[in-house]
C-alpha cells in the first residue's frame, strides 16, 4: 500500500496553564508526546491537539501539524475543531438542567413534548414507552441515523436535515426497533429530540439556549455552533478523509442543520478544558460550577445504565467494557473507570475520558479520518496483522489504551 506522506509543522506545549488552572508537570510527559505524535505520523493525520490533566492541572499539551495547507497554517493554541458527538454530553447536561428546574423528569415519554412522534411505527407497545431517559443512554430503539437516505454522491443534497419540518416529514417511515430500555444502540435521531424539548421547554434555540446556560457561564468565548462567527473563522481547522493513502479535504465550515443537538459544537482545545475543568469539579468553584448544574446531577448522569457490546466504535481490549450511561459512557479497564465521549464528522475525529476519583483527564481531536481498514478488523479486506493500515480511529483506542497504562495507571 503506498503510504502517504505531508510535511509538517509540528509544535508542542508542555505544561500549558490555563486562567483558573494551574500547571503542574508530567514526569513522562515526552515518551507520551513520542507515543502521540509517532501514531499521528503512521496514520498520515494532517492535525491534532492533545492536553493531559492531572488533580485539575493541565501537565501536558501538545498542538501537532497543519490546520490548513493551502495556505499552511500550524496547528496552535487557538485552532478550533468540530466535535461532533461530544456535543451530546452539552446536551445532556442541558436537560439535566431543565430537569432539575422542575420542567421535564427523565421518565417523561417523549411524545409528552413531541406529538409528532405519534406517527411512529412501534410494534412493541404505544411510543409513550419511550422515555427522555431511554434516548440519553440510546437504548429507546430508534435508528442511528437522522438523514438514512442521503446519497454522498450527490453535492445538492443538505450535509444533514436543515429544519425540523424534515424530521418530521420522514417520522411515518420511523420505527422502534426493540423494547425501549432493554439494550443498547446509538441514535443520533433521539438526540435530535431532545434538542427540540430543550427548544420547546426553554423558548430558545438550541444554540441560543448552550450560549446563555453552559457556554457562557464556562467561560467558553471562542466556542460556538455550526458556520463560524466571522471574527472566529480564521481560526476554524480544515478537515480530511484519507482513504487507501488518497488524501481528500471535506467541507469547511459545514452547517450540521436540525442535528446540531447531537453533533454541532465548534471549540479550541483551551473551552474545551474549561468544559473538562467543570466535569473534573473544584472546590473552590462549587458554587460557580453548581450554577450551571449540581454535582450530584451530574454524577447522576455516570451511572451505567447498559453495557455496550465491542465493536469498531467501541473497541476494548481484553478485560476491559464499555457501558452507556446518561448521555456518557464508562470504560472500565480493570479497577479504573473512565467516563467520557467520542466524536466523529467530516473528517474530524475526538476523544475525552475523565477520571472523577483522581481528577485526571484527557482530551484528543483530530482533523484527519484515516479509514483503512485495520489489521484487528474483521472482514476479507481487513488485511494481514503488521500491513501498513492507516485508521484514525484504531489509533485513538491504541493511546486511550497507552494512556490508561502510562498515565492513569491502571491497577
Amino acid at each position: 500500500m503506498r503510504n502517504w506522506r505531508l510535511p509538517v509543522l509540528m509544535l508542542a506545549v508542555f505544561c500549558f496553564s490555563l486562567p483558573g488552572m494551574a500547571q503542574d508537570s508530567l514526569s513522562n510527559g515526552a515518551a507520551i508526546r513520542s507515543y502521540y505524535e509517532a501514531g499521528l505520523r503512521r496514520n498520515g493525520i494532517v492535525g491534532s491537539s492533545l492536553a493531559i490533566l492531572r488533580n485539575g492541572k493541565v501537565v501536558l499539551r501538545v498542538s501537532y501539524g497543519l490546520q490548513s495547507n493551502s495556505p499552511a497554517v500550524p496547528v496552535d493554541d487557538d485552532t478550533t475543531y468540530h466535535w461532533a458527538s461530544c456535543t451530546k454530553t452539552f446536551t445532556g447536561v442541558a436537560i439535566m438542567q431543565l430537569r432539575d428546574r422542575g420542567l421535564l423528569s427523565l421518565d417523561d415519554p417523549l411524545i409528552k413534548y413531541i406529538p409528532e412522534l405519534a406517527a411512529v411505527h412501534d410494534s412493541f407497545g404505544p411510543i409513550s414507552n419511550v422515555t427522555i431517559r431511554h434516548v440519553m443512554s440510546h437504548s429507546g430503539g430508534f435508528r442511528d441515523a437522522t438523514w438514512p437516505w442521503r446519497d454522498d454522491d450527490k453535492a445538492w443534497q443538505p450535509f444533514e436535515p436543515t429544519k425540523w419540518s424534515q424530521i418530521v416529514a420522514m417520522l411515518p417511515y420511523t420505527d422502534v426497533a426493540f423494547a425501549p430500555g432493554t439494550k443498547f444502540s446509538y441514535s443520533n435521531l433521539g438526540v435530535v429530540f431532545l434538542g427540540e424539548i430543550i427548544e420547546r421547554l426553554s423558548g430558545d434555540p438550541y444554540q441560543v439556549y448552550m450560549e446563555k446556560n453552559v457556554l457562557r457561564p464556562l467561560g467558553m468565548s471562542h466556542s460556538y455552533f455550526d458556520k463560524s462567527p466571522y471574527f472566529l473563522l480564521k481560526y476554524r481547522s480544515h478537515s480530511w478523509d484519507l482513504k487507501n493513502g488518497k488524501l481528500s479535504e471535506d467541507p469547511f465550515d459545514f452547517d450540521t442543520g436540525i442535528t446540531r443537538s447531537n453533533g454541532g459544537l465548534n471549540a479550541p482545545i483551551g473551552d474545551m478544558l474549561k468544559y473538562l475543568g467543570f466535569l473534573l469539579g473544584d472546590s473552590t468553584k462549587e458554587s460557580e460550577y453548581g450554577v450551571i448544574l449540581k454535582r450530584a446531577s451530574l454524577e447522576e448522569m455516570w451511572k451505567p445504565f447498559l453495557p455496550v457490546a465491542p465493536d469498531d466504535d467501541f473497541q476494548s481490549r481484553k478485560g476491559a467494557q464499555d457501558e452507556v450511561a446518561t448521555s456518557f459512557f464508562v470504560h472500565t479497564d480493570g479497577q479504573l473507570k473512565l467516563v467520557g465521549h467520542a466524536g466523529w464528522q467530516n473528517g474530524f475525529r475526538s476523544h475525552f475520558y475523565i477520571d472523577p476519583a483522581t481528577h485526571s483527564a484527557y482530551i484528543v481531536a483530530y482533523n484527519t479520518d484515516a479509514q483503512d481498514e485495520h489489521p484487528t478488523d474483521k472482514g476479507p479486506s481487513a488485511g494481514a496483522p503488521g500491513d501498513a493500515k492507516q485508521n484514525t480511529r484504531s489509533f485513538d483506542f491504541e493511546l486511550r489504551d497507552y494512556l490508561i497504562d502510562h498515565f492513569f495507571e491502571r491497577k
